[in-house]
């Protein structure tokens, strides 16, 4: 009764603080930032982008070289990847098209696109910035990067601020939003009790955060490769079913995105904002480009130069945006809006059974039957969100080190880890929408000082796009 009473205070608070960032601060900062680095790259992520697909695929491996410390460029890639393809791609661009209409996915793409120099800048600055300690322990994201672009003070508190909203951010309510959805979509699935789930996944994540980067990057490098393929695998089994429909939910992306009052109702403005600001927010949360995240998994890469990083990074939004995010819309839409599906031109209004948690494993049950297609969604979303999971606890235990110091960091990162494990659990029992609520707050508060970092570090960026640019001349 008390926590619901919490839930009940707290929740429409947390809405409006969220409509706010993410309506006026929050697509304006990432639209700019990508924009911003689109223009000053040249259009890294077209000059590069066969580039970044071959060092991608040339390095992919179930079993990468050893390091002593750090990790292969794929290594790095696979534990990125890992904390993009999660829920975000699932759970979220549901909730995308269900609020925001089909048209939501398009304004994902244009979000990823930019967002492809975004993370080019952050990969490559984070290998710039990057700090070795004593123990050969490699350090590196955004707060080593924000004290770099701005000194004394200023460049502390920023960067502090940072480290304390992704601990919060990824490490705590992330990792609850990830269970959450394991727990919801187990429990529609097989009737198992969501907080059965949340003690298996603390005692599985428990064991693996204990064995540091290493055993990170060994899990990540094996387990992103084989749950990618197997989730659009039975995606591409769907729209093999539906094909006739593919070229119709294709038009209703692209009629949707600007005439997205016909099938969420209301006003053309409102309607229009929220099919972009939909699309942004889910964006965001899906690849994670400017939001700071993945720099951390980057800054770990042992390459010859940090733009090699930046375009595998660039591969990455393309992964998880473009193939991973684009195959579940794609699978929804075709089964659930399409002609004489339950949502045709009736959208949002017809939601009373239909929900985030429950549409993609509703749409991939319209073809597999819907206890062989909610099993399925559930099994894969279990692989995304663990996986997530473990990228999102090592991004928060190395801004627990920046923040306490080298001397604490044992002592930091046990405690740290503790309070994890108990938010984990905790996902597992409280109601989906406060968790994706509070999530996006501290995700929002996130992108501010990153993004100014990497508007102050353009000339950083710039230097070693030129480097690699006369290298390619130079061959």
């Amino acid at each position: 009764m008390m926590m619901a009473n919490i839930e009940a205070t707290l929740y429409p608070l947390v809405v409006n603080f969220n409509n706010y960032l993410s309506s006026y601060i929050l697509v304006f900062l990432l639209v700019a930032v990508g924009v911003w680095y689109t223009i000053k790259t040249r259009f890294v992520q077209i000059r590069y982008f066969t580039a970044g697909l071959k060092k991608v695929f040339g390095g992919l491996s179930l079993k990468g070289t050893k390091h002593e410390n750090g990790m292969t460029s794929f290594q790095a890639l696979a534990t990125a990847i890992a904390a993009q393809v999660g829920t975000g791609n699932v759970i979220g661009a549901s909730g995308a098209i269900l609020t925001g209409g089909p048209g939501a996915i398009f304004w994902m793409w244009i979000i990823a696109f930019f967002g492809m120099a975004t993370i080019y800048a952050e990969a490559t600055l984070a290998q710039k910035t990057r700090v070795v300690d004593k123990d050969g322990n490699i350090h590196g994201g955004p707060a080593y990067y924000i004290t770099t672009a701005f000194k004394g003070g200023l460049g502390k508190f920023l960067a502090s601020f940072f480290a304390v909203a992704i601990i919060l951010a990824l490490g705590f309510m992330g990792c609850m939003v990830q269970s959450n959805s394991i727990g919801s979509t187990f429990e529609n699935a097989f009737g198992v009790p969501a907080w059965v789930l949340g003690i298996i996944l603390v005692v599985i994540c428990g064991f693996i955060f204990l064995g540091g980067v290493k055993r990170l990057a060994a899990v990540c490098e094996k387990l992103v490769p084989i749950m990618a393929a197997v989730f659009l695998l039975g995606g591409l089994i769907v729209l093999i079913f539906r094909i006739q429909y593919i070229p119709e939910t294709f038009a209703m992306i692209f009629k949707y995105a600007f005439q997205p009052q016909a099938i969420v109702g209301g006003a053309f403005g409102s309607a229009l904002k929220t099919a972009i600001s939909q699309g942004a927010k889910r964006g965001l949360f899906s690849n994670e480009a400017g939001m700071g995240s993945t720099p951390h998994a980057h800054a770990q890469a042992h390459v010859s130069h940090p733009h090699e990083q930046g375009i595998v990074a660039m591969a990455g939004v393309f992964i998880d945006t473009f193939v991973v995010l684009t195959l579940n819309a794609l699978v929804i839409i075709s089964t659930l809006y399409t002609t004489g599906g339950p949502l045709h031109e009736c959208g949002a209004v017809a939601t009373s059974t239909l929900t985030k948690s429950n549409l993609a494993q509703t749409a991939f049950g319209t073809v597999m039957g819907q206890g062989v297609g909610a099993a399925f969604v559930a099994i894969c979303l279990f692989f995304f969100a663990f996986s997530t999971i473990l990228s999102w606890n090592m991004f928060g235990k190395i801004n627990v080190v920046y923040l306490f110091g080298e001397k604490n960091a044992k002592i930091s990162t046990v405690i740290y880890t503790i309070i994890a494990l108990v938010f984990i659990f905790l996902g597992t029992l409280m109601s989906n929408d406060l968790v994706w609520e509070l999530t996006d707050a501290f995700n929002y508060l996130m992108v501010i000082p990153n993004a100014l970092a990497l508007f102050a570090l353009t000339k950083m960026v710039k230097q070693s796009l030129k480097e690699a640019d006369d290298m390619k001349h130079k061959k």
